[in-house]
């Protein structure tokens, strides 16, 4: 494992980038509604990035799990599909769940970011799923402190997302962020507290609690997005983190 920390000034560049990309994700979630296609948001995604003097960090990039670069600028993932789904001419509908993730390359500093949304009436389950991944990012959040390790941010959205009655999907996690969009360390979704690598300030990481109706399972699908191996719904939120002296500092948030 290879651990790169940040300057201050490294981190004040992040934060910068980070303001610009949730301003971007911002005017998207604004678009995001019944009758919208995914490739329209692509394409917004794609011309707001570069009006903010940066490039989208996922065109190009190919994952580890990938056998070809990454053609689009958002991750659009529908329902079932957790993680890596491509935009598609696919029009929004009533009911659906719809996870949106982003990145850009700002001053040649990388920083990600993942919202999920309901799309006009969706159940009462799915609601909750929402709500849950969102607060499970928020306690890991919470958790991201100089002195506290990975296994204490991964038990602290684990907590959350058992006491929703719901289920981390466990081969999907955060990781490192900054001079490259996936670097050491893995930020697992569950742990032991006071397990695993120690955080200190300077280390960049993004958080992404990726959660599930009822499996702990994925599939990898032939388009290389990852589903729940059950077919039941995902969600995906995502911060880009740095670690301080004065404790966790959100990079991607206006």
């Amino acid at each position: 494992m290879t651990i790169r920390l940040k300057t201050k000034q490294q981190i004040k560049d992040l934060r910068e980038g980070g303001k610009r990309l949730a301003y971007v994700l911002d005017a998207i979630v604004k678009e995001t509604q019944e009758g919208t296609s995914l490739m329209e948001l692509d394409k917004l995604a794609e011309r707001l990035i570069k009006k903010e003097g940066g490039k989208p960090a996922f065109k190009g990039y190919t994952p580890s799990a990938a056998t070809e670069p990454y053609p689009n600028t958002l991750c659009t993932s529908l329902n079932s599909v957790a993680v890596h789904e491509r935009p598609t001419s696919y029009a929004l509908r009533d009911g659906d769940v719809i996870s949106i993730d982003i990145g850009i390359i700002f001053r040649g500093l990388i920083t990600d970011m993942a919202v999920t949304l309901p799309i006009g009436n969706v159940s009462k389950q799915a609601q909750q799923l929402i709500t849950t991944a969102k607060e499970a990012l928020d306690e890991g959040i919470r958790a991201a402190i100089s002195k506290n390790t990975i296994g204490d941010i991964g038990n602290a959205v684990q907590t959350r997302v058992h006491r929703g009655g719901f289920r981390v999907l466990k081969d999907l996690t955060g990781h490192g962020v900054g001079f490259e969009l996936h670097e050491d360390p893995y930020v697992y979704n569950f742990g032991k507290p006071h397990t695993g690598f120690v955080l200190e300030p300077g280390l960049v990481i993004a958080i992404e609690p990726i959660i599930a109706e009822r499996t702990e399972y994925i599939i990898q699908r032939r388009d290389e997005s990852f589903a729940t191996a059950d077919n039941s719904l995902a969600a995906h939120f995502e911060h880009s983190i740095a670690i301080t002296e004065n404790g966790p500092l959100i990079l991607t948030e206006l």
